[in-house]
């Protein structure tokens, strides 16, 4: 139970919701266990009342329990006067029938009263459960979004998923089935045992003898219940890490023509979770069958010594007081019979509610320092910079130290896994480095408010990621609405060469795209990702290796016209093309992580080293491409 007691701050929320559930559920139970009081009296009443007209007539007498006197008194009638009119055998009948049909009606009403506040029960503690299931999950996906991008790296898409909808739907059914289910029970057991031990005390005690086994039971069974429901989710979580992966990445299963290795897997996945599910359902199904056991047991043993001291005469034992017996017995078994599965429901939470803390508790490990700089001009400098992914020790970059002046351009070329992007990266703060400094404008990188840094950033990234949603609204992403909103849109879609296209297609700038962009080819997507950077007007723009899905051509056209949206704004450039960065005012050659050459396009020429001989491959290359077209 203790990873639940991360739920108290809900409850203290909803406390008042809660009370008055809790009130509900006293009323509804004190009309259910009035009723077996009705019963009882009933029972005796026709009994004693039959017996009345073998008896001389001035003997004749029929006390009426003081309490239901009372209840019936709210109706105007007085029920033991009507009683006492027993003068001949049929007007004993004919009272009996009246008194019995009274005593119905009166069961009836309780009946009602109980179904009613049973009904204002739910709708508090149940809509309770909803209105704080709200409130985790909007809690949960805020935290998602605070947690840097190393907590994604070590965590499946479809862990956090399973994490957010199924492990928060099993702590919800503890928020209300569970907990309303529970207070019943205490409520119920609580009042049932007041009114048995005030009948007879070792009828009520014959009666509970059961229940240290049912106890016991519970005990031991609990645990069996946690260990499995762990097993499912987490299998549960593996699932849907699959499927995740598999409809993601359906292009390259159906490509290679391995749906069927999918399958296999999946399935193997699903019969592992299906073992799992039969194992926690076997303990489930083995538990409620010995709760009602104990329940009939109670049942048998209430008829049997209720039986034994009405033939021995004790006089606080009637037929009607067994029936109420029974009744209570009965009373108390679905309840008794629901500790079973309430228990489930609390292991099952528990459980979940570990999960979920487990990622609640995680802290980012990139967090602002200080806000020492309020507006962004867009100097750049890495003194002595390293930096060392953690999860796996490999150093991206070592001793890397330049200045780029706000306003200018800066080029950063090098081979794959040179540590190129890993320097993007740690200009938006996506990592901390691991030696030396970052600084924009001067100021410390760790002394910046993160949404101040990254508002002023326009990043096209490597790896594009376009939205389920219109086109529009995939390059208006960063922008607030505003009356010149379609304008920006339209403006930024032409300097990134891609407002032709978007003409094309019917529905043009209101065109849905699927998930991930995946109905625009990967030319079209870069280019809509480059709108949606330079949308925004940044004081840095960063493109990752943006226009390596494009021609030369396009590329150059896209160049030309995003010169003007450059200018002023300070611009990094990574590409393996030289023909992207010959107009850079500084260049960076990347090697090993670490800076080989630097300086403008004429001087790393001159240097007759990486750059240029990179720069000689890629001459060959496009004039190989001449020749054979």
């Amino acid at each position: 139970m203790r990873p639940l007691l991360k739920l108290n701050p809900y409850f203290a929320k909803y406390r008042w919701h809660l009370l008055l559930g809790i009130v509900f559920i006293v009323l509804s139970n004190l009309f259910a266990v009035y009723s077996p009081q009705v019963v009882s009296a009933a029972i005796d009443l026709i009994k004693k009342g039959l017996a009345q007209a073998e008896v001389p007539v001035q003997e004749r007498h029929l006390d009426v329990p003081p309490l239901i006197t009372q209840w019936v008194s709210w109706t105007g009638i007085d029920l033991q006067a009507r009683m006492n009119d027993l003068g001949s055998e049929g007007a004993v009948r004919t009272t009996v029938a009246w008194a019995a049909g009274i005593l119905a009606l009166l069961f009836l009403a309780f009946a009602l009263l109980k179904g009613f506040f049973m009904f204002l029960m739910r709708q508090t503690i149940i809509v309770v459960s909803r209105l704080i299931e709200y409130d985790m999950k909007n809690r949960i996906y805020a935290h998602y979004q605070e947690l840097d991008r190393a907590f994604y790296k070590r965590n499946s898409t479809g862990d956090m998923m399973n994490r957010i909808s199924e492990d928060v739907g099993k702590v919800r059914m503890y928020l209300g089935p569970a907990v309303m289910y529970t207070i019943n029970l205490v409520v119920l057991f609580v009042l049932c045992i007041g009114f048995m031990l005030n009948k007879n005390l070792e009828l009520t005690l014959w009666t509970l003898a059961p229940l240290p086994i049912m106890s016991v039971a519970i005990y031991y069974v609990s645990e069996v219940i946690n260990r499995r429901s762990m097993a499912v989710q987490e299998q549960q979580s593996q699932l849907s890490t699959m499927a995740q992966e598999a409809f993601s990445g359906i292009r390259v299963l159906k490509s290679y023509a391995k749906e069927g290795m999918a399958i296999e897997r999946f399935d193997a996945a699903t019969t592992a979770y299906r073992e799992r599910r039969l194992d926690q359902a076997r303990v489930d199904a083995l538990f409620m069958p010995a709760i009602m056991l104990l329940i009939g047991l109670s049942t048998v043993l209430t008829i049997f010594i209720g039986t034994l001291k009405l033939i021995q005469g004790d006089p606080t034992v009637t037929v009607g007081v067994i029936a109420e017996f029974v009744i209570y017995v009965n009373m108390l078994t679905w309840p008794f019979a629901s500790v079973g599965w309430v228990t489930s429901l609390i292991q099952q939470a528990s459980v979940s509610m570990q999960r979920i803390n487990e990622f609640l508790d995680s802290k980012p490990n990139v967090v602002a320092e200080g806000d020492e700089l309020r507006d962004v001009q867009g100097a750049i400098t890495f003194d002595r910079v390293s930096f060392t992914y953690p999860d796996t020790g490999i150093q991206a970059l070592s001793d890397v130290s330049f200045h780029v002046p706000a306003g200018s351009t800066l080029a950063i070329v090098g081979h794959t896994g040179s540590g190129k992007s890993t320097l993007v990266d740690l200009i938006g703060r996506l990592h901390d480095v691991s030696a030396g400094e970052v600084r924009i404008d001067g100021v410390p990188i760790r002394r910046i408010r993160l949404d101040v840094l990254r508002s002023r950033l326009g990043v096209v990234p490597q790896d594009v990621f376009l939205f389920s949603d219109s086109i529009r609204n995939n390059i208006a992403f960063s922008l607030d609405p505003s009356d010149d909103l379609d304008e920006r849109v339209r403006d930024a879609a032409r300097a990134a060469q891609v407002h032709e296209n978007i003409m094309d297609f019917p529905q043009r700038y209101e065109t849905l795209l699927g998930e991930r962009g995946v109905t625009l080819s990967g030319g079209q997507k870069q280019r809509v990702s480059i709108a949606r950077a330079i949308v925004r007007r940044p004081r840095i723009l960063v493109f990752d290796d943006a226009l390596s899905a494009v021609d030369t051509a396009t590329e150059e056209a896209i160049l030309r016209e995003l010169k003007s949206v450059m200018a002023g704004r300070t611009t990094v450039l990574i590409s393996h093309r030289v023909s992207t960065v010959r107009d850079a005012d500084h260049i960076l050659v990347l090697e090993g992580g670490r800076i080989a050459e630097q300086g403008d396009h004429a001087r790393l020429l001159s240097l007759n080293g990486l750059y240029a001989a990179m720069h000689a491959e890629q001459l060959l290359e496009e004039a190989r491409d001449e020749l054979r077209s």
